[in-house]
């Protein structure tokens, strides 16, 4: 493949806040691109020390043909701020048959403020986004009480 029609690659995984080491995923999804793992570790652990270590974050790594990188970070996924706020480990395995705990509206727009910030999501209205996370609120069985 020539330099001309090389073009740059996205890796999507998901990350412990603070716990990126070069073990798998992360080793082999960025050794596979010819990126050193361990240079991306780093610099994601150090710009996600200001989050509590192992929530989980979405994060896209861009390799360019040279093999450099950026990175951008996510806000942890919706069902990670739901089962948090309900307390429980797990989603239900029988969705709309089974509630496993219950959340407040007011958590459910908390959510929504903390997904605002991403990219993806910053030309929604707040309402938009809580009827996104009340729908995954009953997928995991948990119930929004006002």
């Amino acid at each position: 493949m020539s330099a001309a029609n090389a073009r740059a690659q996205i890796v999507r995984i998901l990350v412990p806040a603070g716990k990126a080491a070069p073990t798998p995923p992360i080793g082999p999804a960025l050794g596979a691109k010819g990126v050193k793992s361990m240079d991306f570790c780093k610099e994601f652990n150090a710009r996600t020390a200001h989050i509590e270590p192992g929530v989980p974050i979405p994060t896209l790594i861009t390799v360019q043909p040279d093999r450099s990188f950026t990175f951008i970070t996510k806000t942890p996924p919706t069902s990670y701020f739901l089962k948090k706020a309900a307390g429980i480990e797990k989603g239900t395995g029988r969705p709309g048959h089974e509630i496993l705990g219950t959340v407040s509206l007011k958590h459910v727009y908390e959510i929504a403020k903390i997904k605002a910030t991403d990219d993806h999501l910053k030309h929604l209205r707040l309402e938009g986004i809580a009827s996104t996370i009340i729908a995954s609120a009953k997928t995991l069985g948990v119930q929004v009480v006002p």
